[in-house]
Protein backbone atom coordinates (compact mmCIF):
# COMPACT_ATOMS: atom_id res chain seq x y z
CA UNK A 1 0.00 0.00 0.00
CA UNK A 2 1.26 3.45 -1.00
CA UNK A 3 1.03 6.52 1.70
CA UNK A 4 -1.49 8.32 -0.41
CA UNK A 5 -4.82 9.18 0.17
CA UNK A 6 -7.14 8.96 -3.01
CA UNK A 7 -10.20 10.39 -1.02
CA UNK A 8 -11.27 11.95 2.17
CA UNK A 9 -14.31 11.15 3.75
CA UNK A 10 -16.24 12.93 6.58
CA UNK A 11 -19.27 11.77 8.21
CA UNK A 12 -21.32 14.60 9.47
CA UNK A 13 -24.53 14.88 11.36
CA UNK A 14 -26.11 17.45 9.65
CA UNK A 15 -25.20 17.34 5.58
CA UNK A 16 -27.33 20.87 4.88
CA UNK A 17 -25.37 22.51 7.59
CA UNK A 18 -21.49 20.91 6.77
CA UNK A 19 -22.34 21.75 3.05
CA UNK A 20 -22.86 25.54 4.13
CA UNK A 21 -19.78 25.90 6.15
CA UNK A 22 -17.74 24.78 3.54
CA UNK A 23 -19.53 26.56 0.23
CA UNK A 24 -20.72 29.35 2.04
CA UNK A 25 -18.02 29.88 5.01
CA UNK A 26 -14.70 28.49 3.09
CA UNK A 27 -16.02 28.96 -0.63
CA UNK A 28 -15.78 25.32 -1.67
CA UNK A 29 -17.15 24.56 -4.71
CA UNK A 30 -19.47 21.08 -4.91
CA UNK A 31 -18.58 18.60 -7.82
CA UNK A 32 -21.33 16.00 -7.02
CA UNK A 33 -24.08 16.15 -4.57
CA UNK A 34 -25.57 12.52 -4.66
CA UNK A 35 -27.89 13.19 -1.47
CA UNK A 36 -26.84 10.57 0.79
CA UNK A 37 -22.83 11.97 -0.41
CA UNK A 38 -21.18 15.39 -1.46
CA UNK A 39 -18.11 15.76 -2.98
CA UNK A 40 -16.09 18.78 -3.19
CA UNK A 41 -14.13 20.21 -6.37
CA UNK A 42 -10.71 19.15 -6.05
CA UNK A 43 -8.12 21.25 -7.06
CA UNK A 44 -5.83 18.83 -8.37
CA UNK A 45 -5.45 17.29 -4.66
CA UNK A 46 -7.15 14.30 -2.85
CA UNK A 47 -11.04 14.98 -3.03
CA UNK A 48 -12.79 15.56 0.07
CA UNK A 49 -16.41 14.73 0.61
CA UNK A 50 -19.04 14.35 3.50
CA UNK A 51 -21.11 11.38 3.78
CA UNK A 52 -24.24 10.84 6.71
CA UNK A 53 -22.28 9.57 9.71
CA UNK A 54 -24.66 7.13 10.74
CA UNK A 55 -24.52 5.70 6.97
CA UNK A 56 -20.72 5.78 6.85
CA UNK A 57 -20.22 4.53 10.01
CA UNK A 58 -22.59 1.44 8.71
CA UNK A 59 -20.90 1.53 5.86
CA UNK A 60 -17.50 1.17 7.23
CA UNK A 61 -19.04 -1.81 9.59
CA UNK A 62 -17.90 0.44 12.85
CA UNK A 63 -20.32 2.51 15.33
CA UNK A 64 -21.50 6.24 14.62
CA UNK A 65 -20.50 7.18 18.24
CA UNK A 66 -17.53 8.99 19.49
CA UNK A 67 -16.19 11.97 21.16
CA UNK A 68 -13.36 14.14 22.04
CA UNK A 69 -9.69 13.81 20.20
CA UNK A 70 -10.22 11.26 17.55
CA UNK A 71 -6.19 11.46 16.59
CA UNK A 72 -6.74 12.53 13.37
CA UNK A 73 -5.92 16.12 11.99
CA UNK A 74 -6.23 17.78 8.55
CA UNK A 75 -3.36 20.38 7.39
CA UNK A 76 -3.49 22.87 5.13
CA UNK A 77 -0.30 24.64 4.46
CA UNK A 78 -0.44 28.19 2.87
CA UNK A 79 1.86 30.25 1.37
CA UNK A 80 1.66 33.59 3.57
CA UNK A 81 0.96 34.38 6.84
CA UNK A 82 -1.69 36.52 6.61
CA UNK A 83 -3.81 33.61 4.50
CA UNK A 84 -3.44 31.67 7.42
CA UNK A 85 -4.81 34.66 9.15
CA UNK A 86 -8.03 35.15 6.66
CA UNK A 87 -8.68 31.43 6.62
CA UNK A 88 -9.30 31.54 10.38
CA UNK A 89 -11.29 34.32 10.18
CA UNK A 90 -13.48 32.88 7.35
CA UNK A 91 -13.84 29.45 9.68
CA UNK A 92 -14.75 31.57 12.71
CA UNK A 93 -17.51 33.49 10.66
CA UNK A 94 -18.86 30.39 9.19
CA UNK A 95 -19.50 28.69 12.78
CA UNK A 96 -16.19 26.74 13.42
CA UNK A 97 -14.35 27.01 16.91
CA UNK A 98 -11.27 28.01 17.05
CA UNK A 99 -8.51 25.89 19.13
CA UNK A 100 -5.77 28.11 18.73
CA UNK A 101 -5.37 31.18 17.23
CA UNK A 102 -2.78 32.21 14.87
CA UNK A 103 0.42 32.90 16.00
CA UNK A 104 4.15 31.67 16.06
CA UNK A 105 4.71 28.23 16.62
CA UNK A 106 7.29 26.51 18.55
CA UNK A 107 9.10 25.04 15.32
CA UNK A 108 9.17 28.31 13.87
CA UNK A 109 6.69 28.42 11.85
CA UNK A 110 2.95 30.16 11.78
CA UNK A 111 -0.24 28.67 11.79
CA UNK A 112 -3.76 27.91 13.51
CA UNK A 113 -6.58 25.31 14.36
CA UNK A 114 -10.19 25.29 13.95
CA UNK A 115 -12.63 22.34 14.34
CA UNK A 116 -15.77 22.34 12.04
CA UNK A 117 -19.13 22.06 12.93
CA UNK A 118 -18.53 18.03 13.54
CA UNK A 119 -15.79 18.64 15.18
CA UNK A 120 -13.28 17.89 12.37
CA UNK A 121 -9.87 19.74 13.15
CA UNK A 122 -8.06 21.84 10.71
CA UNK A 123 -4.62 23.12 11.23
CA UNK A 124 -3.16 25.73 9.16
CA UNK A 125 0.37 26.48 8.64
CA UNK A 126 2.89 28.46 6.75
CA UNK A 127 6.66 28.46 7.17
CA UNK A 128 9.09 30.47 5.30
CA UNK A 129 11.69 27.50 5.63
CA UNK A 130 11.51 24.48 3.29
CA UNK A 131 11.43 23.99 -0.09
CA UNK A 132 9.15 21.20 -0.60
CA UNK A 133 5.81 22.28 1.22
CA UNK A 134 2.79 20.76 0.84
CA UNK A 135 1.14 23.39 -0.44
CA UNK A 136 -2.48 23.44 -0.47
CA UNK A 137 -2.35 27.08 -2.35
Amino acid sequence: MKAHVSSILLGVRDMDQAKRFYTEGLGWKIKNDYGVSVFFEADGASPVGFYGRDGLADLVGTSPEGSGFSGLVLTYVVRSEARVDEIIAEAEKAGATILKPAGALPWGGYGGTFADPDGYIWSLGYSAQGEDQPYAE
